[in-house]
């Protein structure tokens, strides 16, 4: 890109917005890993502040009717309009900023939908939504499906007088008594 237009890109109202959120999300991203708690804390000590301003300076930019309309214009609007649930986040640690990882989940079912076309039996659909869920949820937890599946599996058939099934709790994919192997990345398979 030339440096004139580089230069003209840095003027607009569009690069201002997505600077001062990408200053939030980088600033979100330090506390990655740590318990909600303290990502609670330290989003109301160092994000509130930009997100304030943000929301501030977008009520601004609507308020001087500085765009007369266009896609900016369109996600200023947006902004404003869901300010409160764009705002959640910093009153729970464990809200996550954005919902990128739900719709990395669901681009994933979208994808797999036109072959679940061929399950013609209501039980075949449900053991299938059953299986995509299983596996979902271990990808979700850093595990590998396949060896989560093949472990679960091998659990349940030693289990089947359990009628309590007191064992559950040490097999569902967030447990810390699941073996190694379960977090083992070779032999991945993709359903």
């Amino acid at each position: 890109m030339p440096k004139a237009v580089q230069k003209n890109a840095k003027e607009t109202i569009a690069y201002e917005a997505v600077s001062r959120i990408a200053a939030i999300y980088h600033l979100d991203n330090q506390m990655e890993g740590q318990p909600a708690k303290a990502r609670k804390m330290y989003r109301q000590t160092n994000i509130r502040p930009l997100v304030e301003a943000f929301f501030a300076w977008a009520k601004e930019i609507q308020s001087k009717n500085q765009l007369s309309r266009g896609k900016t214009l369109d996600g200023i609007n947006y902004c404003i309009n869901q300010e409160a649930s764009l705002k959640a986040f910093l009153e729970d640690g464990d809200i996550p900023m954005d919902n990128n990882a739900t719709e990395s989940a669901l681009r994933s079912f979208c994808l797999h939908k036109h072959t679940w076309k061929l399950i013609d039996s209501l039980d075949g659909a449900n053991a299938s939504a059953i299986i995509y869920s299983i596996t979902e949820t271990a990808k979700a937890n850093n595990l590998n499906p396949f060896r989560y599946l093949e472990y679960i599996l091998t659990v349940l058939k030693d289990h089947q007088e359990d009628k309590k099934y007191s064992f559950i709790d040490d097999i569902l994919p967030w447990s810390e008594k699941l073996p190694e192997i379960c977090r083992s990345k070779t032999k991945t398979i993709n359903i």
